[in-house]
């Protein structure tokens, strides 16, 4: 089996929990229920119909199909990426299935309710995190891996550039 497949599949395990957990907590949470975890720390259901952190939720629908277009195009560049991948670079390979399998599961939402369904909320007295979700959770730590990556910590990378001396 190509490598490729297995970050594809990795993806659709992103999208199939975040689906899930989704549908979880509309179920659960779709009165106002909240579920308290800790003092800081809860589910419970918001909507955006904005960007990452609740960014342009108020801009009237235009930004509904913006980010849907722009989820498309990133998720086909991704598999792009994903494909081209050398064997030996498997946290590239995880980064890109990561934010392939978030962009994908909060572009389903955007196209079956115009807006992402968020539950976790972390707070700390008066300051509020902005709610979020199981796809925000992938693509972060895919950004993250990323963000090592183009640090130069990663291993892939010290043996990619290993082998080339």
């Amino acid at each position: 089996m190509p490598n490729w497949v297995k970050y594809i599949a990795l993806s659709g395990i992103i999208v199939a929990a975040d689906k899930f957990s989704k549908i979880w907590a509309e179920q659960v949470l779709g009165n106002g229920e909240v579920v308290s975890i800790t003092s800081w720390f809860d589910f419970s259901l918001v909507y955006n119909s904005g960007a990452a952190f609740g960014l342009l939720n108020e801009a009237g629908g235009w930004q509904t199909i913006f980010f849907a277009v722009i989820a498309l195009l990133v998720s086909g560049v991704l598999v792009v990426f994903i494909k081209q991948l050398e064997s030996h670079e498997r946290f590239l390979g995880v980064a890109y299935a990561c934010v392939l399998g978030g962009a994908i599961g909060n572009l389903i939402d955007r196209l079956m309710y115009g807006k992402v369904v968020d539950f976790v909320h972390w707070f700390y007295k008066d300051f509020h995190w902005p709610h979020f979700n199981i796809a925000d959770i992938a693509i972060c730590i895919g950004a993250a891996i990323l963000i090592a990556d183009a640090l130069g910590v990663l291993p892939d990378r010290k043996i990619q550039t290993e082998s080339r001396h």
